[in-house]
């Protein structure tokens, strides 16, 4: 299983997936701990939130599941598209997470999204801003 965890500083789980431009890959293979194979560490451009091209460097990683602290449902959705699962937690510790979802154990449910944050845009410009919260596990049903 390849998982890919947002973290703008390499050490903790961060928030707003799409804007996030750092992440960390692990493979985890049985029963093991999960290895870190890569840091991404991309241009302000590549964000997803900026990106909307379907060859985005994260979709070329092969990952099953990507870890955040938040995340919209256009985020969810797009990375759906791509068979990726994306999971939002509260948990900070990013290989202590990979090694959870590795194990198939559930998350710490997402804290509630504050959105008083500046998204750089306003919100009638078609942007889905309906953040998600809670400790599901979220996924695009495909027809």
């Amino acid at each position: 299983m390849r998982i890919a965890v947002t973290s703008q500083n390499y050490r903790t789980i961060t928030g707003h997936a799409g804007k996030t431009r750092r992440f960390l890959l692990y493979e985890v293979q049985g029963p093991g701990a999960p290895v870190e194979v890569e840091r991404l560490d991309l241009p302000t451009d590549l964000s997803l939130h900026e990106y909307h091209g379907e060859d985005h460097p994260l979709f070329q990683q092969g990952l099953d599941v990507l870890i955040t602290q938040g995340a919209g449902q256009g985020f969810v959705q797009r990375l759906g598209r791509q068979g990726i699962t994306v999971l939002v937690t509260s948990e900070s510790d990013p290989l202590a997470a990979a090694a959870k979802v590795g194990a198939g154990l559930p998350l710490a449910p997402g804290l509630p999204h504050d959105h008083a944050h500046a998204h750089g845009h306003d919100h009638d410009s078609g942007h889905d801003h309906n953040h998600t919260q809670g400790s599901v596990r979220l996924t695009l049903d495909q027809p």
